[in-house]
């Protein structure tokens, strides 16, 4: 077999098993179509994903659903105004002997310690508790009292926030917010998905999700989603479009400089280059394409953009300036 009949049969297998992994989140989520893929997008390119939307829309049911059909350990965490960084990565605590009266120290593992974690409702809980989620976001470990424990792998935080509720809320850092690869917004369901969540989530209960991919399929597909080919002229086009939503960058026009306070960094490029290339992966195409970088553009790039008082003002949000940045530079 050549090297492109093996490619190929790899990503036929591929597609069946992201066929598969369909059929059991359907199971259990109705709609969110857009949103269920940029998950798995996140997850193959190996990184973390803050997924925005109101109340009752079924993001934390969406997490669970998916940590269920990949067999991988999932942890929630309920961010709370009183949360501490140690109820989140653990701490150590004092064992006594019962026969001898000797004590020692143990280290009582956190939440923060599995394959999938939710984050929920991350903004409400203060900078401090935000914080403890960076070491383990950006190189997958934790230090706690000196000593350094590496987090098992594959690792995912997948983080939840409303975007309209601002009482008690601690809004997330730019640095925090840089280390997640991709935001989707999840929104209402149409009339028609709606309708069906009503009828099959107030009836009996039905088919619960069942595993498709275990712990080291995940890692062999992250492997592979890296291997995938991004040309230069795609990648060019990727880091074009991060640059031109630089203030006082040479590409950054007139019109962008007045709106937009601060832009998407070096993390905001990779971030749309590893993101197109699982997204191209996912359809079961050999490499990365600038259409790909065209669609991944809003969600790896909207919490990397900040509106000026200016945009506001004029009721524009950073989806509005990425549209224009997708309009005007070249591809």
């Amino acid at each position: 077999m050549t090297i492109e009949e093996q490619a190929q049969d790899t990503l036929g297998r591929l597609d069946e098993t992201h066929d598969r992994l369909m059929v059991e989140i359907r199971k259990g989520i109705i709609g969110q179509n857009e949103v269920i893929e940029q998950l798995l997008v996140t997850l193959l390119a190996r990184g973390h994903c803050l997924l925005t939307g109101i109340p009752g829309l079924g993001k934390t049911l969406l997490v669970k659903t998916l940590a269920k059909c990949l067999s991988l350990g999932f942890k929630r965490i309920q961010f709370t105004p009183d949360l501490m960084p140690a109820d989140v990565v653990g701490s150590e605590v004092v064992d006594e002997d019962p026969s001898s009266g000797k004590k020692s120290f143990r280290f009582a593992a956190g939440p923060i310690f599995s394959n999938v974690v939710l984050a929920d409702e991350i903004n409400r809980t203060p900078p401090k508790t935000q914080a403890s989620l960076l070491e383990a976001m950006e190189e997958r470990q934790v230090t706690v009292s000196g000593e350094t424990r590496p987090l098992d792998a594959p690792f995912f935080v997948l983080a939840t926030q409303n975007p309209i509720e601002l009482e008690g809320t601690y809004p997330l850092p730019e640095a925090q917010l840089d280390r997640f690869l991709l935001n989707p917004v999840i929104d209402y369901l149409s009339e028609e998905d709606e309708i069906k969540m009503v009828g099959e989530t107030t009836g009996v209960q039905s088919e619960e999700s069942q595993a498709v991919l275990t712990g080291k399929d995940i890692l062999q597909l992250q492997s592979l989603t890296r291997q995938v080919p991004a040309p230069d002229t795609v990648v060019s086009y990727a880091v074009a479009l991060a640059a031109a939503s630089r203030p006082r960058s040479v590409t950054c026009d007139e019109w962008t400089e007045k709106r937009v306070k601060w832009g998407a960094g070096s993390r905001g490029s990779q971030a749309l280059i590893l993101a197109s290339k699982a997204k191209a992966i996912l359809d079961g195409r050999p490499n990365a394409s600038r259409e790909d970088v065209k669609n991944m553009a809003k969600c790896a790039l909207r919490h990397r953009i900040l509106p000026s008082f200016f945009a506001e003002s004029e009721g524009l949000n950073s989806d509005d300036i990425i549209d224009h940045l997708l309009e005007n530079v070249a591809s």
